[in-house]
């Protein structure tokens, strides 16, 4: 009885949201322009949808599984310096993309540096990650979760229940990025928010009650702020690669910034990147630490199956249904987002820059994001037996993740420099992080990312001067970068 009370409730609930998101597109005014319409709907988003897709896209069931995973305190400031970067977003970039009347942040780059090459290779690299990182690893951890949870057994009809769980959650995410295009996307993950963040703070006073609101006698490495250099996190990190691993993710990421750039104007979307900053402040900590914290007095170390035991244990049945439909709501959300930004790259920075620049969008989208899916799925049996997998994510995120920053800051900072430069930059700076990171690794990941971000710049600047003899001028602080600045915050 308890089993069909749960279905039920999760089943009624995802049909709502669905049955909610239906009605508000139904009602949205559409652009005549393919692209703008499917990506950016149609540049109609209010900045509520929008911090509540930025919020939700992030916080997934990898955030809450992983952090919580962790059960130590630290982890909670890989949440607070996204706050810089929803600020940073707000401040410099969106006036920038706005400027440039960007569909996707890698267009940027061709505008800077006057190369469709560098922009493909940009957005390659940002659909590898997609494809082989992001998604598969969202659908591991909603897996994971669930069958944590609902103790499922391992295996149904000679299939492994996490790829049955895997197939569901990458279907129902798939149909909202693939009929409803960024609009349905940010219209679900804004209702989703409500539910999402609801249960889970009833999971975080349930478990502080189980506990006797009392974490103090736990280790004290368990509750300290300030990691040393043996610990996950060292403090020293977020003086270097913390910061640069943030304005990343937030202001040069596909999937995060396209729901900034689908505002009506500038204001609106930092009013929106700046509400997601103070939602992050105000109400994600508590949610991704406190559940794990409380699991290892309660339950001793569990790693990434804290936080779905810990629902387990503490939930009543009947609610456990409704927190089994916002887990997969959440990662619904970031799937559909993640779906709808790689369609977006391919479909704007490499089809129609290669193969046809005039293509029936929604059709090319509908099959790109149909096989997107289903490699996802296919994938997921990888991430079985990673010690932490959100650490693992941030540890391979750095492989392109500061190449691709350095491309941005370049360009930002420098003019005359020639894109083969910053290609090539790319290519040096996956290299080198790897080799510090998988060969020889003396410091913390972090450190290397900073070190990587620092040396690409460099390395750019050295590479367009001796190979391609164009001498790069410093323009931050001149007279034509206030123009430009003044002109961005006009528009």
């Amino acid at each position: 009885m308890d089993a069909v009370i749960q279905a039920s409730v999760f089943l009624g609930i995802t049909a709502l949201i669905a049955l909610i998101t239906w009605l508000h597109c139904r009602r949205a005014p559409r652009s005549s322009e393919g692209t703008r319409e499917y990506f950016l709907a149609g540049s109609g988003l209010s900045w509520v949808f929008i911090a509540g897709s930025i919020t939700l896209t992030n916080i997934s069931t990898d955030t809450l599984i992983g952090w919580n995973g962790n059960q130590m305190l630290l982890v909670v400031w890989w949440e607070l310096a996204g706050i810089a970067g929803l600020v940073l977003l707000g401040k410099i970039f969106i006036p920038v993309y706005y400027a440039h009347q960007c569909t996707t942040v890698t267009e940027l780059l061709e505008r800077r540096y006057g190369s469709k090459h560098l922009r493909a290779t940009v957005a390659s690299l940002f659909l590898i990650g997609n494809l082989f990182i992001f998604l598969p690893a969202m659908l591991y951890t909603s897996s994971l979760f669930l069958k944590s949870m609902l103790g499922l057994a391992p295996t149904y009809f000679g299939i492994d229940s996490l790829l049955w769980l895997a197939t569901f959650s990458a279907v129902v995410g798939a149909a909202y990025a693939i009929f409803g295009g960024l609009r349905a996307v940010a219209i679900s993950d804004t209702y989703s928010g409500v539910l999402v963040f609801g249960l889970a703070f009833v999971l975080v006073f349930l478990a502080l009650g189980a506990v006797g609101w009392d974490l103090s006698d736990l280790p004290p490495e368990r509750l300290s702020m300030i990691g040393d250099e043996q610990s996950k996190l060292p403090w020293t990190t977020l003086l270097t690669g913390m910061i640069f691993s943030q304005i990343y993710y937030f202001s040069t990421n596909q999937t995060i910034t396209q729901r900034a750039l689908a505002a009506p104007s500038v204001r609106v979307a930092q009013r929106g990147a700046y509400a997601a900053a103070v939602v992050r402040l105000l109400l994600v900590p508590p949610i991704v630490v406190i559940p794990g914290l409380c699991a290892y007095k309660l339950y001793g170390q569990l790693g990434d199956a804290t936080y779905g035991h810990i629902v387990g244990q503490l939930l009543p049945h009947w609610l456990q249904g409704a927190f089994a439909a916002a887990m997969v709501a959440a990662v619904m959300t970031s799937f559909n987002s993640v779906l709808n930004s790689s369609a977006a790259l391919y479909v704007c920075d490499l089809h129609q820059r290669y193969i046809n620049p005039t293509p029936d969008i929604a059709r090319l989208s509908v099959g790109l994001q149909i096989a997107f899916a289903l490699m996802a799925i296919a994938l997921v049996p990888l991430f079985r037996g990673t010690e932490s997998i959100i650490q693992l994510i941030q540890q391979l995120l750095g492989l392109f993740s500061m190449p691709i920053l350095s491309a941005f800051i370049t360009g930002l900072l420098f003019r005359n420099v020639d894109g083969r430069a910053v290609i090539a930059t790319i290519f040096f700076g996956a290299g080198l992080y790897g080799f510090f990171t998988f060969g020889w690794s003396p410091l913390h990941f972090l450190h290397l990312m900073c070190i990587t971000v620092w040396a690409c710049v460099g390395f750019a600047l050295l590479v367009n001067r001796l190979v391609f003899g164009r001498r790069a001028s410093f323009v931050l602080g001149t007279p034509e970068s206030r123009r430009e600045v003044r002109a961005m915050l006009g528009s």
